[in-house]
């Protein structure tokens, strides 16, 4: 018989299993990974500009620049917002990589760390019944999913289908996630009062 640190451990491990099976499928058969994403128009002279001025240097970019350590920064904001438009844009170089090894990898590996927290939070609680631990595990990813995105749309304007899309995906992970969970690890009764 298994002991049950075991049983958390593989129940977890299948987990992120399932969540990395369900986000592959989210971003490749579903329209959720392209949700809130828009063509530049004319963006052959735009791409030219941000290779001239920018070059190698990869990052994200704010604009406009305003130094957040001048004492005057909010005034200049203030002052540079009627008239200049705003956002962020992360830019790569040319020559970026198309091999998706690396970050297939790094993605398992997150979506395995996320299963393993949830299935050691489940296993140390004395929740009865399938529904209620995978309900537990969804209201972890309830939290992990929106506590990025969420600020990205309230503070940075992202799109709010983007936002949706993005909160969807990894929250049906953990959904996924806790119904293999909870069918693997065993069942809890509630301590006596």
């Amino acid at each position: 018989m298994l002991g049950h640190r075991m049983r958390i451990l593989i129940a977890g491990v299948l987990g992120g299993i399932a969540m990395f099976a369900w986000t592959s499928v989210a971003h490749m058969a579903t329209p959720l990974a392209n949700m809130g994403f828009s063509q530049i128009p004319d963006e052959a002279p735009l791409l030219a500009g941000m290779q001239k001025s920018m070059g190698q240097k990869d990052g994200l970019y704010f604009f406009p620049w305003v130094n957040p350590n001048d004492p005057k920064m909010m005034e200049k904001m203030k002052a540079l917002l009627p008239s200049t438009p705003t956002g962020l844009l992360l830019y790569h170089p040319p020559g970026a990589s198309t091999d998706m090894t690396k970050p297939l990898i790094l993605e398992f590996m997150k979506e395995l760390a996320e299963s393993l927290i949830a299935a050691f939070l489940l296993g140390w609680s004395a929740i009865a019944g399938f529904g209620a631990r995978t309900g537990f595990v969804t209201l972890v990813g309830i939290g992990a999913a929106a506590s990025t995105n969420a600020s990205y749309w309230i503070w940075y304007g992202f799109p709010c289908n983007y936002t949706l899309a993005q909160i969807a995906i990894p929250l049906i992970g953990y959904i996924v996630a806790g119904a293999v969970i909870a069918l693997m690890l065993p069942k809890k009764t509630m301590p006596a009062a």
